[in-house]
């Protein structure tokens, strides 16, 4: 039986938030990975990277501030540069984990380019928070140079950038020829770095893509039979947070549909990877969805846990 392939997407709980909390945190990430090996997946890894990204920001801007002769760096190069150390510390862990059992499997790290519409409706109102506090000056100074950014009462004011939907991933092909070979590829992180085509060349945009969205593009993109999303619950929960909150092991896309008129799910938390699993269902009617916690993956697989979709 040919071996299952699937899209793994990581959420912000696998990585922590400083270089040394992601260490810890990709060390017992990578165990949840290599058991999907063990049972017979073929993986490509997407990811998170909003506090690393955010954290490489607030660096750069620190420095430039201290040394007026370096330049500011850009939103996409700050998303290059989280893909490239967020990468190299899974790419090595899940090495490393996958050789302790035996297991010898070449893992890499594609830095991803992801095309965006420079017409799409997120540029005109920039939601996505990211950076450290400015004061009113530092924020006017912002603005003038064309960049958004909002009050946080009482603390400054805070970079705000636009969060476009992906249209195309640069680097399909190179990825692709590493899932179709067998190998383990971590692509698209932090959503990839969104750039916008103009005549031959690709310029960054001051933007970032969301990772559900990203997730759901490559696994169509690669023809997975599985989309699996690792958040920080073991299963969807309808009404979370509130006494009626109830998991949700099963459900179907229209099912989803109904959840999500009715409210059931938060924006911003699990709305998102609702909407990724109906998108990445509907290329995919045979595939499935399955949504759950890294802690959980074991007892997800053998159907004990978890939350899993499917077109019916």
């Amino acid at each position: 039986m040919a071996n299952k392939r699937a899209v793994v997407s990581l959420g912000h709980n696998a990585l922590g938030e400083t270089t040394n909390e992601q260490k810890q945190a990709v060390s017992r990430t990578v165990k949840a990975l290599a058991d999907l090996v063990e049972e017979g997946y073929e993986l490509a890894i997407t990811h998170s990277n909003g506090p690393q990204v955010s954290m490489i920001h607030k660096a750069m801007t620190e420095l430039r501030r201290l040394y007026p002769d370096y330049s500011p760096a850009a939103m996409c190069v700050c998303s290059a540069m989280s893909q490239g150390y967020v990468g190299y510390d899974i790419q090595n862990s899940l090495k490393g984990e996958l050789l302790s059992r035996g297991i010898s499997k070449t893992v890499a790290t594609v830095l991803t380019q992801v095309t965006v519409d420079p017409y799409d409706d997120a540029f005109y109102a920039p939601t996505k928070v990211i950076g450290r506090h400015m004061t009113a000056e530092e924020a006017s100074m912002e603005e003038r140079k064309g960049n958004f950014t909002k009050e946080d009462p009482g603390k400054g004011y805070l970079r705000v950038v636009a969060t476009p939907k992906p249209m195309e991933i640069v680097e399909i092909d190179a990825i692709r020829t590493l899932f179709d070979a067998g190998q383990i590829v971590v692509a698209a992180g932090g959503g990839g770095i969104p750039v916008i085509e103009q005549n031959c060349n690709l310029k960054g945009a001051s933007a970032v893509i969301e990772k559900d969205d990203i997730a759901a593009l490559l696994a169509k993109e690669l023809e997975a039979d599985e989309l699996i999303i690792l958040t920080g619950v073991d299963a969807v929960k309808k009404n979370f947070g509130t006494a009626n909150e109830e998991s949700i092991h099963h459900m179907s896309v229209e099912e989803a549909a109904l959840y999500e008129r009715d409210g059931a799910f938060e924006d911003g938390t699990m709305k998102p990877k609702i909407k990724a699993a109906v998108d990445f269902l509907s290329s995919n009617p045979e595939g499935k969805v399955l949504i759950t916690s890294i802690d959980a993956v074991a007892d997800a697989l053998a159907g004990k846990n978890g939350t899993v979709i499917t077109t019916k």
